[in-house]
């Protein structure tokens, strides 16, 4: 804005300074219009007082004649008119030739007195208007520089601040680029350990299927020996699946019974085992699901 006003105003300057330039010249040309009338009058004055003087000399060679014709001895009468007399004539003619040159010359010097303290007023005024247009412009020439100065400074500042900003922006970019390459790597991992979750689950649910199946398989073959030999074997599982304690009496019967199951759970085959044992303790039996193939 600083720079725009400072421009702005030495436009107004600068034409200013050719506006008085312009009447400066205009001026000029009136002075030398009046330089030529001055000698035009001159001139007048000069082929004036050359006709004075052939008037003068021409009176003054009739008088000679007129006093040399009226030296003789001739007499002459005559019944006319009076005559006019020249040397009246002739003076009233110098005078008013006089009267008028010297009007004239007067009129002129009066008229060129005015003109030339009207044109060294005015002269004068501009010459001030001038000199304070140039201090200024000189003014305002030296602001300019100061202005380019700074310009160049804040051009310079503007520069090493756009290069840093790219720097920064390709340092940014670097370690957004290696930490987006990070969230995807962790991204394909959590996706990895979601599969394997949700593949450890199913495995789980079908395990489970499998256990509670086992578990009515024998319940119901407990109720079977139950009734063909008159004991029981129940079985509980405490703790974690697989692990079962068993409480005996005097004999044991123990069944195993294999099944084979496919993926979706289903059964396809099964086959039973027995196996009789003595004891009067409590054994304890651990059994572990078989995992289809």
């Amino acid at each position: 804005m600083k720079v725009s006003n400072t421009f702005r105003r030495f436009e107004n300057e600068q034409a200013l300074h050719q506006g008085v330039d312009a009447d400066i010249s205009g001026l000029r040309r009136v002075l030398d219009e009046l330089t030529l009338c001055r000698t035009d009058l001159e001139i007048q004055l000069e082929t004036l007082s050359e006709e004075l003087a052939y008037l003068k000399k021409n009176h003054e060679e009739e008088m000679k004649a007129l006093q040399c014709a009226a030296g003789g001895n001739v007499n002459v009468e005559m019944n006319a008119a009076p005559g006019v007399d020249l040397t009246v004539l002739l003076n009233n003619m110098r005078a008013e030739y006089e009267a008028l040159a010297e009007q004239n010359r007067r009129d002129a010097e009066a008229w060129f007195n005015e003109k030339s303290a009207s044109l060294q007023q005015q002269i004068s005024e501009d010459a001030g208007a001038t000199t304070s247009a140039r201090n200024e412009l000189t003014e305002m020439k030296r602001n300019l520089q100061t202005l380019e100065i700074e310009l160049q400074s804040l051009l310079a500042t503007k520069h090493s601040l756009e290069c840093s900003l790219s720097e920064t922006e390709g340092n940014y970019c670097a370690q957004l680029a290696q930490i987006q390459a990070q969230i995807g790597a962790l991204e394909e991992q959590l996706h990895q350990v979601r599969t394997e979750t949700e593949g450890q689950k199913l495995e789980y649910e079908q395990l489970l299927d499998i256990k509670v199946h086992l578990e009515k398989e024998i319940e119901t073959y407990c109720l079977l020996i139950d009734g063909e030999d008159g004991s029981c074997v129940k079985s509980k599982g405490y703790g974690g699946p697989g692990n079962q304690i068993k409480d005996s009496s005097k004999t044991i019967m123990v069944k195993t019974i294999v099944e084979e199951i496919d993926p979706r759970g289903k059964a396809l085959a099964s086959r039973v085992h027995a196996m009789e044992e003595k004891s009067t303790k409590a054994s304890t039996m651990k059994s572990e699901p078989r995992v289809p193939s």
